[in-house]
């Protein structure tokens, strides 16, 4: 198992991007990076590539509409090439909020497109020459509008033409496509002990299609990471974070991380929970989030639980646990962590 962190770059991305290039010597094999709707994901990505000598670098991650396959291909493979083959690109389909409220593009086919952006990225790291028609032409008919489109490869060498790609999926379609065609999986408030009754069918039923030189699925999941007698009241920094997701990513009835607190059995804390954050009613929201939702999605306790939970998540099918060290000495937590993997 492989030990990543999630970049936190809300307050000032440089200072974060430093602090997680100085735990690479505590061990830390990988660092993603968020997008949504805040600081463009790539740019950090290539400064993480210059400090940086061994950690991987990932996109965690960058939605299929607001840019093309081709950019995205090209994207993936300019930090793969300045991180010396270090990039793992992070796909999704976001939501329809982020979609359509930040982009301006119609939320359609968030599945195909999916697929789609996989399959043309890997033809365009093979260096293909590309004459593809679907959800995206290329080049452009002129039936669209087209007039000078020529079919192309890519121009430059890719470090690698086999760059992974990690798809983020919540949904029973969704993971059964992302265990088909994706070298990884990026599930949200991941609880190890409820992952096999939600997703277990989809897994099984994707994987069974899965090409056999993609190899096994991997899964990225995880969460807070505290260790000390004290520690367990760290979980409850979670709790904006849970309702964040719960309550405010999305409208009623369009939100998928409320729809997976109702699939692990908290169909009621999901509504208040929503119901609240709709409303303005944050704090109110955070607090109305389960004690348990907040343990069984965090590492945070003692040592000896602490390492119970690292191996529920290993016994979940996790094979790169994320976490986000919480404490003055983050390099502590994550050289204490690694040692256990």
């Amino acid at each position: 198992m492989e030990l990543s962190m999630m970049l936190d770059y809300s307050a000032d991305p440089r200072r974060a991007a430093d602090a997680a290039a100085e735990l690479e010597a505590a061990g830390l094999d990988a660092v993603w990076v968020a997008e949504a709707w805040g600081f463009d994901a790539p740019t950090i990505m290539g400064y993480l590539a210059a400090r940086t000598e061994r950690m991987k670098i990932g996109s965690a991650i960058l939605n299929v509409y607001s840019r093309t396959p081709a950019l995205i291909a090209q994207t993936a493979a300019g930090l793969d090439a300045m991180s010396g083959g270090r990039a793992m690109l992070g796909l999704g389909a976001s939501g329809p909020q982020v979609v359509e409220g930040w982009h301006g593009k119609p939320y359609d086919k968030p599945i195909g497109r999916t697929r789609e952006t996989v399959e043309l990225c890997r033809r365009i790291w093979r260096r293909e020459t590309i004459d593809h028609h679907g959800i995206t032409d290329m080049p452009l008919p002129p039936g669209k509008g087209g007039r000078h489109g020529k079919p192309l490869k890519m121009l430059t060498r890719p470090v690698r033409a086999d760059i992974p790609v990690y798809v983020a999926s919540l949904g029973p379609a969704n993971v059964r496509m992302t265990a088909e065609i994706a070298d990884g999986w990026l599930p949200t408030l991941f609880v190890p002990e409820k992952a096999d009754a939600v997703w277990g069918g989809p897994l099984a039923e994707g994987g069974a299609r899965r090409a056999p030189e993609l190899g096994p699925l991997q899964v990225v999941a995880g969460g807070l990471l505290a260790i000390g007698e004290d520690a367990a009241a760290l979980r409850d920094l979670a709790r904006p974070q849970i309702a964040l997701y719960v309550g405010g990513m999305g409208a009623v009835g369009k939100n998928f991380y409320n729809d997976l607190a109702v699939a692990y059995g908290y169909g009621e804390a999901a509504r208040t929970i929503q119901e609240l954050y709709l409303s303005g009613r944050k704090r109110d929201a955070a607090a109305a989030v389960p004690d348990e939702l907040c343990e069984l999605t965090t590492l945070c306790g003692p040592e000896g639980y602490v390492r119970e939970r690292v191996e529920a998540f290993r016994e979940a099918g996790v094979t790169m646990l994320n976490v986000t060290p919480v404490g003055p000495d983050p390099a502590r937590l994550v050289d204490t962590v690694k040692n256990w993997l």
